[in-house]
This record gives structure tokens, sequence and C-alpha cells, in this order.
């Protein structure tokens, strides 16, 4: 998980307290999201996995994967965010981060298929077995 030196609230503040965006957007760099491919790149770092294995556990398609990993995939779809994310092991709290740095929405409790994929994250299940669980209860598998 990304670490900080303002949390949210001190940036609203500061940015409704400025006159000169500029200023404030300079003043802050070191507070705005990274782009997806740098907090991949930390996630696989800080997890000792390399590109190849988590693509290969993901079931992404692999050019595609690369292209995520690479930047050079702006707005990867949310099942392919997710597929990669069980593929590295991510728990909920650094899925739901990965989730936003893909500028995808975070997973929602009151959401059947979302509700099934926390369950499957904190159980640790692979992508296949997640798959598996979603069918079995009538939901869209990640990458069918």
């Amino acid at each position: 998980m990304p670490k900080y030196d303002k949390d949210t609230d001190e940036l609203f503040v500061e940015l409704r307290e400025d006159n000169d965006i500029k200023n404030y957007l300079r003043r802050n760099r070191a507070e705005f999201v990274r782009p997806l491919s740098d907090y991949l790149a930390s996630l696989l770092a800080q997890k000792n996995l390399s590109k190849q294995a988590v693509i290969e556990r993901s079931g992404v398609q692999r050019e595609y994967a690369y292209h995520i990993f690479s930047g050079l995939k702006k707005n990867p779809s949310r099942p392919k965010i997710l597929a990669l994310a069980f593929a590295m092991g991510l728990t909920l709290e650094e899925t739901q981060y990965l989730l936003r740095y893909a500028k995808q929405s975070p997973l929602y409790p009151r959401n059947p298929w979302d509700s099934i994929i926390i369950s499957a994250i904190d159980q640790r299940l692979s992508v296949l077995q997640t798959n598996e669980l979603l069918n079995q209860l009538g939901e869209t598998v990640f990458l069918g």
C-alpha cells in the first residue's frame, strides 16, 4: 500500500484554501497517485514476484497483461485487474488500492459478484478456483 505524508482530508483543505492551483499541484506532487504501471512494479518488488509468473497465474492474455504492466494499456478492465490481483496474492486492502490505481470501482459488499470476489480474496483462492465459485453461484466468471 502506498505511503503518503498527508491524508486525503488534509489535501482537500489545502486545495480549497489555495487560490493558486499550480502552486498546490507543485507543492503536493509526491501526494498524487502514481501511474498504474508504477504501482504494479512496486507490488511485484514488494512481493518478490515476476511479471511472467503473475501473468501465467492470472489467465489474462499474455500480450494484454504485458501492456498493463508497461503502461501501454491505459484503461484495463476491472476483471483483468482483479485477475492480476489474485495472481499476486493481494489482500483485500491491496486489491482495493489496485482498483483505484486502475481507475476502476472498488469492490462493494452490497453487490453479489463483488461479495464473492471479496470472499475469494479472503480465502486466498486462485483465479481458477474463483471462476469455479462464481460459476457455481450463477455469476459471470472473470475472463469467461
